[in-house]
């Protein structure tokens, strides 16, 4: 094991992507267990100047958060996005797999080309399933590289509104009329078996 767990390291400081359990065990020897390997690996690197991080399905080796200034100069990008494209990507980060339509339907605004054509261009949202709805809309969702970036390991553990609030990103008082039931939140308690019959691959 402590073999495999060298093999591991020197593949995952080769590579400059994050990279797949599936391409580890390619790599490796016929019989090898990469999946252990990274999970001692994981434990080794716990409190080092680097961490073995789960991003996605993939794993990479990444500066510990604490030291990121460090890096401040070789790795700040100036890379602005507009309010419409943050909303945007904000939209899709929570509500993902989510249509064009949906998106406007939550924006109140319609969603310009460039805006989602800008965030395809950083790789930030990619295209997911058709709806199966008429017309069969495209869906978007994000990309293991906005995970990456995020240093986040899956869409889950993006903040909630306790923690958004707490930062002081939103109100505390609820928006006007929260209090009060909407026509689509009428079926809210009904079972949401069966959603997944709305998309395909």
């Amino acid at each position: 094991m402590g073999e495999q767990e060298r093999m591991v390291e020197a593949i995952l400081f080769a590579t400059a992507e994050p990279i797949s359990l599936r391409e580890l065990a390619a790599r490796m020897p016929h019989g090898s267990d990469p999946a252990e390997a990274l999970v001692h690996l994981r434990k080794r690197y716990e409190g080092r100047g680097v961490n073995l991080c789960k991003i996605g399905d993939a794993w990479a080796m990444r500066t510990a958060p604490d030291l990121g200034f460090l890096m401040q100069r070789e790795t700040v990008e100036t890379r602005k996005l507009s309010r419409a494209a943050i909303e945007t990507l904000a939209i899709i980060a929570y509500h993902q797999p989510v249509t064009r339509a949906e998106i406007e339907e939550i924006r109140g605004v319609s969603v310009s080309r460039g805006t989602v054509d800008q965030l395809l261009e950083m790789e930030w949202i990619r295209f997911g399933r058709r709806k199966m709805t008429p017309g069969r809309p495209v869906t978007f969702v994000v990309t293991q590289e906005f995970l990456d970036h995020f240093g986040l390991e899956n869409a889950r553990d993006l903040p909630g509104l306790k923690e958004l609030r707490a930062a002081g990103l939103l109100e505390n008082r609820p928006p006007p009329g929260a209090g009060l039931p909407g026509p689509e939140e009428e079926g809210e308690d009904e079972s949401t078996e069966g959603q997944s019959e709305l998309f395909e691959d």
